[in-house]
Formats: C-alpha cells, structure tokens, sequence
C-alpha cells in the first residue's frame, strides 16, 4: 500500500502564509477562468462554421484565425494558468512551508498573460509561425518560456525548503512537467531544424509533447493532492505513482512521430513511435489503477463531491491515452488520420481528462484556501452540462471521422465525405453549447469561491485543511 510518510500528505491545521497562497491561487483561477470563457466562446463559435458555412466570414472571423485562437488559448492561457497557480499552491502546503516568492508568482502570471494577449491579437491579425499548436509567432513563445521558468523556479524553491525528507508525489509531477515543457520549448524554438524534414519532426515532438509532457504530468500531480483531501484518505500507492511518472518520461518524448506515419519521416522512427504508443499502456494503466484503487469504497460519497469530477478525468485519462495507443497503429491510422476522429481524441484527452482534472482540483482545493464555498446546485449543474456536453461532442465527431475513413477507403470523392459527415457537425454545435454552458456556470462558481460571498459549506466530516 503507502511507502511511510512520503505517500500521505501531512495534515497541517495551518500554514505559515495562508492568505499569500489564497491570493495568488485565486488569481491564478480567476485569469485562468477569464480565457476559458473566451477560448471556448471562440471554439463555438469555430464549430458552427461547420454547419453554416457562411457564417462569419471576415478575415478576423476566418476559421483559420479563430482555430489557432482557440487552441492555443485553450492551452495556454486557460490550462496554463490554471494548472500552474494550483501547482504553486501545492508546493507550499504539502512542503510545509512559505511559498518562496509572491513576487515571483505575480511576474509567472503577467508573462503568462502577456503571452496569451500577443499572441490572440497576432494570430487574429494573420501573423502566425504556422505550426499546429505553435501558431504564435517566436518571440511570443519566448515570453510564455519566461512565465514558465519563473513559475518552476518558484516550484522548486519552495519544496527545497519542505520540513520533511521526502517530496510528496504531487510535486514530482507537476516540477518534472514544467522542467520537460521548458525543454520543449527551446527545442521547438532552436532555428537549426526549422526546415524540411526537421520542421516535421520536431512539430512531432512538440504537438504531441504538449500533452503527454506538459498537461498529462500537471494535472496528475494536481489529482495526486487534491483527491486525498477530498476523499480524507491517502493516495493507494506511492511506488505505483513513481513507476508511472518514470515511464512517461522514459516512452513518452517519441510518441508524437505516430502523427505523421506515411510521411517522408524515416520509416523506423514511425515504427519506434508506434512501439513507443503501445508501451504508453505501463503509465497509463499503473497510473489509472492507482486512482481507482483510491477511490476504492467511496462510491456512495463521490457523486455527491468535488471528486467525481476528479473520477471522470482519471476515465478520460485511461479511454483518450487507450484510444491514442489505437490511433498509432498503420492500420487505424489509414481510417482515421486527417478526419474529424482525430478532433474527437482530442477533446476527450484535453477536456475529459485535463479540464475536468483542474476543475476536480480548483472544487477541492480553492474553497479550503479562501474559506468560501460554491453553491452545491451550480457545481452540479457544471458538472452535467459539460460531461454531457463533451460526450455529445466526441462521440458526434468520433462517427463523422468514421464515415469519412470509410469513404475514402470506397474511393469516393472528398465532397461526398463532406457531405457524408455534415449531420454530425451539428450535433459537435450542440455538445459545444453544452459545454460552453457549463463554462458560464464554472466561472460563477469561481466568482463565489474568490471574490464574492460564500455560498455553501463543505460537510464537517469530510473537510479537511488545504
């Protein structure tokens, strides 16, 4: 089961700088919260240019502006933002000490913002890099990089002052990720290999990276402390949540030359990548049990917690990471790359498991650190709107990227799959206001939980200090 000490979190009844971590958390939260709203607003906006294609048709409103605007909003402004300011938080109160610098965090959030303001005002201006996920122009990224080293310095800064030997596992997670993403940034900013062949490769590296490197460890490391504290229990095991950090790291950095298999890539590191998919099962799966093995015996609670938000994610986690392990192989991938299939996947890891990942965290811990609490309804009512909605949404694109693989294995003509796959882009609209939905409904709740009134009160038995 636990290795000592090192898999429970110390339950500390106060900490030294309690209304310095709630300000800077609920900034954080708060700003993160500002771009989900507009992110997603802009993807709603993207997807019913599906259906009605002769909507919003300006340059500014152009598909290839917004697309770009709301993934790397998506990405790095809301998820960013949110998972650093609980990542911080987490540091201090399982360090037992001070956070090393406000000042520090301050800076990480105004880079971090910065960056997201250029870069949405140049990419809808049509300045772009032109690299999925890469859109914003170089010295933009150089700002983000910026925002990360500051944040990762003030990480590790305060766990080096911990009171206790061993580092809990949530910080192993979210300093590793932030440490490999700082990596990946100046290897995707290094000019040497932005040509040809090399462009492909490392845009393999990065696109992908940014999930598995980046969001994947950060938002473990944030369940990794949050669902002990609102289950009052220990994470099951401590050497199983090593074993999985480990093996993302070792099978993880190869895995994004799966994308471009029948490319001009060298055939045996396609091959490598799609070996390298499959042995992405050791983290997911070690990892996955862990949770469920946590979560053992207190199903009759959950779904009335924070923590089922928490329970999707690690589901989203174990089908999207499974779903990807299928996608590497050739085969799949002849029925499937460059359709809407691959949209699906994507919203089912970074909304499934991400998004609802952060919003298991924010739900657990931000109450305990402001002292106010969301309304009980609302949560709930955030919760269905965007498990329902994003259900609608993947599953509406995971058929139309089906049928348009099928058409064209048929040698049907491109214009008949269009036509084939148009009934589902509405349904991908519906899921979207779903979603979007519930997004107005978080973001009240945030405002309840920071800046305005208490609304509820977590049951006396199940709360316990941040």
């Amino acid at each position: 089961m636990m290795s000592g000490s090192a898999a429970a979190i110390p339950l500390r009844a106060t900490a030294p700088d309690d209304r310095v971590l709630a300000r800077v958390l609920a900034a954080y939260v708060a700003s993160a919260t500002i771009w989900l709203v507009f992110t997603t607003a802009v993807g709603l906006l993207v997807s019913f240019k599906f259906a009605y294609p002769d909507f919003a048709t300006t340059p500014a409103l152009s598909f290839g502006r917004l697309r770009a605007i709301h993934t790397s909003g998506t990405f790095y402004a809301w998820a960013s933002q949110a998972l650093i300011g609980l990542a911080l938080f987490i540091a201090a109160r399982s360090s037992g000490a001070r956070l090393y610098s406000e000042r520090l965090a301050w800076i990480s959030l105004a880079l971090l913002n910065l960056a997201a303001v250029l870069g949405t005002v140049t990419l809808d201006l049509g300045f772009s890099y032109g690299q999925e996920y890469r859109e914003w122009l170089w010295w933009i990224r150089a700002i983000l990089g910026l925002g990360l080293i500051t944040a990762v310095w003030n990480m590790i800064a305060t766990v080096e002052r911990r009171d206790s030997e061993h580092i809990y596992i949530s910080n192993w997670y979210t300093i590793g990720g932030t440490l490999w993403t700082i990596v990946m940034v100046v290897v995707s900013m290094l000019p040497w290999y932005q040509f040809g062949l090399g462009q492909v490769a490392v845009q393999a590296f990065f696109m992908h990276n940014a999930v598995g490197l980046w969001f994947t460890p950060l938002s473990l490391g944030v369940s990794y402390y949050a669902l002990p504290k609102l289950l009052n229990r220990p994470i099951y095991s401590y050497s199983l949540g090593v074993l999985a950090f480990w093996t993302n790291l070792i099978f993880y950095p190869i895995v994004g030359a799966h994308h471009f298999e029948f490319s001009p890539l060298p055939w045996w590191l396609q091959t490598t990548a799609i070996v390298f998919s499959v042995a992405m099962l050791v983290p997911v799966l070690s990892g996955t049990a862990n949770f469920l093995l946590t979560f053992r015996g207190t199903h009759e609670w959950i779904y009335r917690s924070p923590a089922v938000f928490i329970l999707v994610a690690v589901y989203g986690y174990l089908l999207g990471s499974t779903q990807g392990t299928l996608e590497a192989f050739r085969s799949l991938q002849q029925l499937w790359h460059l359709t809407n299939y691959t949209v699906g996947h994507s919203h089912l890891t970074m909304y499934g498991f991400v998004t609802f990942a952060i919003w298991g965290g924010v739900y657990a811990i931000l109450p305990r650190a402001t002292g106010k609490y969301p309304y009980n309804l609302a949560m709930g009512i955030h919760f269905w709107l965007s498990g329902v909605g994003v259900l609608i949404y993947v599953v509406a694109l995971s058929a139309a990227g089906t049928i348009q693989g099928l058409d064209w294995f048929r040698g049907l003509t491109f214009i008949q799959s269009v036509e084939d796959a148009a009934p589902y882009w509405l349904w991908r609209s519906v899921g979207g206001s779903l979603m979007f939905a519930g997004h107005l409904i978080f973001a009240f709740n945030v405002w309840t939980m920071t800046y305005g009134r208490s609304c509820a009160e977590l049951a006396p038995a199940k709360a316990v200090p941040a």
